[in-house]
C-alpha cells in the first residue's frame, strides 16, 4: 500500500469507481496492480495530480466490505459506499458518479480484465481536450463464442434502433470529464442503462484500444439471464421503436386481411360457398393471436418501466460510508 499524502496536498484529478459484490479475493490483487500505476501517474503529472478510489459494495455477503475498510485505514484516498442490499451494477455506477470528487472519472471492474495500464493513455487523450475517452476491446477472445456473437448482435440492434449510438465493443471502462459526470447526475430515470446514458450525453469523444484478458481471481457475477435483462433495459430505455414497430405490423396485417377478404368474397360469388378451410382458419387465428400476445408483451415491458419511474424510489440506499464520501445518497 502506498503512503497517503497529507491532507490538502493535491486536488483530486482522477477518481476510480469500482463496483464490487462478493469480491474479497480480488481486492488485494487489484491494489497490487493499480496503486503503482496511480502513483506513477502522480509522478508523471506532478504533485498537483491527486487520485482517489471509490468502491461501491453492492450488497456483498462475504468479507468485501472488511477489505475496503482495511484499505481505507491504510490509505484515506481509498473510500467506499456499502449498499443496504444488492441494487445492481447500474445503480452502483450511479452512486459512484454521485460521490466522486475527481475532475476525470473512470469506472472500472475489480477483476482487472480491463487493464489499468490504459489509464495513462486515457488521461493523455483527456488532456488533449476530449471529454469522453472510452476503452474499446481490440478483440473479445477472452469471451466465449456465444457471448461474442450475442454481444455483436446486441450492439448492432441497439445502434439500429436508437439514436444514442454506443461504440461497439466498448464497456463501462472509460474516462469521463467532470462536466459529463455532472450532466449524467441530472438524469432522473430509475431504469438505468449506463452505456446508453454515456452515449446520450454527447460531448467530444475518442477511443483507446486495449486487449481484454481473462479473469484471474474470483468469478463473474453476470450470467446470461442478467445479460438478457440488461439488453432489454438498454433497448427499452433508449428507443421506442419496439412500440412503433407493432403499429407497422398491424397495418400490414390489416392490408393483407382486406385483400384476403376481397378474394374470399369474389371466390364465393363465382364458385359458391366452400365449407373447407379449417386448417387455414386455424393458422390465421394462431398467427394473429401470437402477434397480439407478443405486442402485448412489448407494451408490458414499457408499462412496467413507467410504473418503476412513477414510484420515484431512490436508485440505491447507502448502509455505510467508508471515508465519508460526499454526495447525495
Amino acid at each position: 500500500m502506498t503512503e497517503a499524502p497529507t491532507p490538502g496536498e493535491a486536488a483530486i484529478t482522477l477518481s476510480l469507481i469500482v463496483p464490487v459484490k462478493d469480491e474479497e479475493e480480488a481486492i488485494r490483487p487489484f491494489f497490487t496492480r493499480v496503486l503503482p500505476i496511480l502513483e506513477g501517474l502522480r509522478t508523471q503529472h506532478g504533485p498537483g495530480f491527486g487520485w482517489e478510489i471509490l468502491f461501491i459494495d453492492d450488497g456483498s455477503s462475504d468479507a468485501t466490505l472488511a477489505e475496503i475498510i482495511a484499505a481505507h485505514n491504510r490509505d484515506p484516498r481509498i473510500r467506499g459506499l456499502s449498499f443496504s442490499r444488492n441494487f445492481g451494477k447500474e445503480a452502483a455506477l450511479t452512486a459512484g458518479l454521485d460521490h466522486v470528487r475527481g475532475q476525470a472519472v473512470v469506472p472500472m471492474d475489480v477483476d482487472l480484465q480491463d487493464p489499468p495500464e490504459v489509464l495513462g493513455a486515457m488521461i493523455d487523450k483527456w488532456r488533449e481536450g476530449y471529454d469522453v475517452v472510452y476503452g474499446v476491446r481490440a478483440n473479445r477472445m477472452s469471451d466465449s463464442l456465444p457471448k461474442r456473437l450475442t454481444a455483436d448482435l446486441y450492439y448492432r440492434a441497439h445502434n439500429w434502433l436508437s439514436d444514442d449510438k454506443i461504440p461497439e465493443h466498448a464497456g463501462d471502462f472509460r474516462l469521463l470529464d467532470r462536466k459529463v459526470v455532472d450532466v449524467i447526475k441530472q438524469l432522473p430515470e430509475r431504469n438505468r442503462f449506463m452505456k446508453g446514458l454515456f452515449a446520450w450525453g454527447g460531448f467530444r469523444q475518442t477511443a483507446v484500444e486495449y486487449d481484454r484478458t481473462e479473469r484471474k481471481v474470483g468469478t463473474t457475477k453476470f450470467n446470461y439471464v442478467r445479460l438478457w435483462k440488461l439488453a432489454v433495459d438498454g433497448i427499452t430505455s433508449a428507443s421506442t421503436v419496439p412500440l412503433r414497430v407493432w403499429s407497422y405490423v398491424g397495418a400490414m396485417i390489416a392490408i393483407v386481411a382486406i385483400f384476403y377478404a376481397l378474394y374470399l368474397v369474389g371466390r364465393t360469388i363465382l364458385f359458391g360457398i366452400d365449407v373447407a378451410g379449417y386448417a387455414s382458419m386455424m393458422v390465421a387465428v394462431l398467427f394473429l393471436g401470437g402477434v397480439q400476445l407478443l405486442s402485448l408483451g412489448v407494451l408490458g415491458e414499457y408499462v412496467g418501466r413507467i410504473l418503476v419511474e412513477a414510484k420515484h424510489r431512490p436508485i440505491y440506499v447507502v448502509r455505510q460510508r467508508i471515508g465519508d464520501p460526499a454526495g447525495d445518497a
